[in-house]
């Protein structure tokens, strides 16, 4: 079947996703990486020097945002619903900011997401959002790889496909966004054992939602051998073992005529040979 442009297909089972996200929320979330994006975020926001008016939080997991809140006290929360819809429930123009923490990774349709955004904002509004990407977790995926090639004679996906750094700047000028900015935060986290960071996962609701996953639970001595090639290939002198989470930060601005405009071609005063044999003669 021929799939529809306009429609594409989709990838994560969003509706899995949110009761995952309720059980880790229910058995005591581990938000270390949400905290640090929460922090950043604020300072983010307060480096724009500018007040936010109707500003929305959208499927920050968990709690959402503690200190953005604190910044914005009229910072309204959207949570991800149980059917994991798309469909955002924002007016045309109606926003002065949009922010969201951990959460665009697991949205099927992106572009998608990010136009509605633009559409939502208010001429000159922000879009602030942190996701994870990159080799996050390259790690947890090259063990499980090697581990199920060995044992089981086949590779199965058991950790989601991450957006890298130039697709995501390519998707807010896709959508429409002005003066768009893309930059990356690794953070590298040990742990005693790779267990310990699948429960780390499963505590921040973060585990595979893969529609094509492998529904029958890995067997052991798969799970065992993966520990094993994981110690092997990526652990430390002392034996704890690293985790790699890379923290792609997106902005971008709703277009305004007050905002900084490109040069028109052929504008410039001075032409880049003139510059360069200036330089040689220097």
């Amino acid at each position: 079947m021929v799939q529809n442009p306009q429609n594409p297909p989709a990838l994560f089972d969003r509706a899995l996703l949110h009761a995952r996200q309720r059980r880790a929320q229910a058995q005591g979330p581990v938000r270390f990486l949400l905290d640090r994006v929460d922090e950043d975020l604020s300072d983010r926001l307060a480096a724009v020097m500018r007040e936010f008016g109707a500003a929305a939080d959208l499927w920050t997991p968990g709690e959402g945002l503690m200190a953005a809140r604190t910044r914005l006290p009229s910072l309204e929360r959207v949570a991800l619903d149980a059917t994991g819809a798309e469909k955002l429930p924002f007016a045309s123009e109606s926003l002065d900011l949009v922010v969201s923490a951990l959460a665009m990774q697991f949205v099927n349709d992106l572009p998608g997401v990010l136009a509605q955004i633009r559409r939502a904002l208010k001429p000159d509004g922000l879009l602030l959002a942190a996701m994870i990407g990159g080799d996050s977790l390259t790690e947890l995926r090259q063990a499980f790889a090697a581990a199920e090639a060995e044992c089981e004679g086949g590779v199965s996906p058991r950790v989601a496909p991450f957006a890298d750094l130039r697709d995501i700047g390519a998707l807010l000028q896709r959508a429409g966004f002005a003066l768009p900015v893309t930059d990356v935060d690794r953070v590298v986290v040990r742990y005693a054992n790779a267990f310990a960071l699948m429960q780390d996962l499963r505590r921040m609701g973060a585990t595979n939602v893969l529609i094509e996953r492998r529904r029958k639970p890995a067997r052991r001595a798969t799970l065992l051998r993966m520990a094993e090639i994981y110690v092997e290939r990526f652990a430390d002198a002392d034996g704890r073992v690293r985790a790699t989470f890379d923290i792609i930060w997106l902005s971008g601005w709703a277009p305004h005529a007050s905002q900084q405009q490109p040069l028109k071609p052929g504008s410039a005063k001075a032409s880049l040979a003139e510059a360069v044999k200036k330089a040689g003669k220097a």
